[in-house]
């Protein structure tokens, strides 16, 4: 399975936006996203896509379903808590 990459440069829609990941757990990932000045964060469930073997970074439509965003890096630290302890109690059902 490929992984997300940890530094990329968007294209189409976010073309020009930069992306880094600062956090992955088992469940879900936090990127910092720059543009034009501006940051904010990226908060996403993980999601393999077995079609083409790689997990999948959310499309605009992914957006307040299982990816959100934020301008507060406290409050991503917090939702990606929230989806991990989630999916744990999850995988104990």
């Amino acid at each position: 399975m490929r992984q997300l990459e940890l530094s990329f440069t968007g294209r189409g829609q976010v073309r020009g936006f930069k992306f880094t990941q600062i956090k992955k757990t088992q469940f879900a990932y936090i990127y910092k996203v720059e543009h034009l000045g501006r940051v904010w964060y990226e908060v996403f469930k993980h999601k393999e896509n077995t079609q083409y073997n790689v997990v999948s970074y959310p499309s605009n439509k992914a957006f307040g379903i299982w990816a959100w965003t934020t301008p507060d890096k406290e409050t991503a630290f917090d939702r990606l808590n929230e989806i991990d302890l989630k999916g744990f109690s999850n995988e104990l059902d």
